[in-house]
């Protein structure tokens, strides 16, 4: 089974959770509409991403044990929306702005250097540095820690961020420092380490 299954349920399941949530808890209030419209467009577009230009990543075969490990695990960003949905949490106006304005940059971040990665690499193999990759080593993981930083602050809830900071400590930072690894296989790669950030862009 490759581990892309179990996340992509996962990311197709949450719109149908977060309405669910909304159906059970009888709440139809603003940040409960806005939670469901930026999560739900996130699963939906990480679908239409898959399709479009996968990553080799995800294709990578795992035990069914290990599948099912890995859905439960992302279940954790579902915390969010059950704190705001079923406490009925009205998030202040300026919150749903910030976590809408997050969530649109991170969406261009995590989508727009996935698809520079993916199209770039099948006419140019080597190491990319320029475009969205040009001051930051993963602008994608950037990119994705601020749209869920968005789903979280609408949770107004220290509870909302349990996943963003599990995931950005085992799965975030040993991703990155295992790309680092990889590359430095290019000769060129020492130089553009230094003009360039982990995760967060140099000036």
């Amino acid at each position: 089974m490759k581990i892309k299954y179990p996340i992509n349920l996962h990311k197709g399941l949450t719109a149908g959770v977060v309405l669910s949530l909304m159906f059970w808890f009888d709440n139809f209030s603003t940040g409960a509409w806005v939670y469901l419209a930026l999560h739900g467009s996130y699963g939906f577009l990480w679908l239409m991403k898959d399709r479009m230009y996968p990553d080799k990543k995800w294709e990578e075969d795992v035990s069914a044990p290990y599948a099912i490990l890995v859905f439960v695990a992302l279940g954790m960003y579902w915390i969010a929306p059950y704190i705001l949905i079923s406490q009925h949490k009205i998030p202040w106006d300026m919150i749903i702005a910030g976590a809408v304005a997050l969530n649109m940059f991170g969406m261009v971040l995590h989508f727009g250097s996935d698809a520079q990665k993916y199209f770039t690499l099948q006419s140019r193999p080597g190491l990319i540095t320029n475009g969205f990759f040009a001051r930051c080593r993963n602008p994608n993981y950037l990119g994705e820690l601020m749209i869920y930083v968005g789903f979280a602050m609408l949770s107004m809830s220290w509870m909302g961020y349990i996943g963003i900071a599990l995931f950005f400590s085992f799965v975030f930072i040993p991703g990155m420092i295992k790309k680092d690894k990889s590359l430095a296989r290019y000769s060129e790669f020492a130089a553009y380490k230094k003009r360039s950030g982990l995760m967060w862009p140099k000036a």
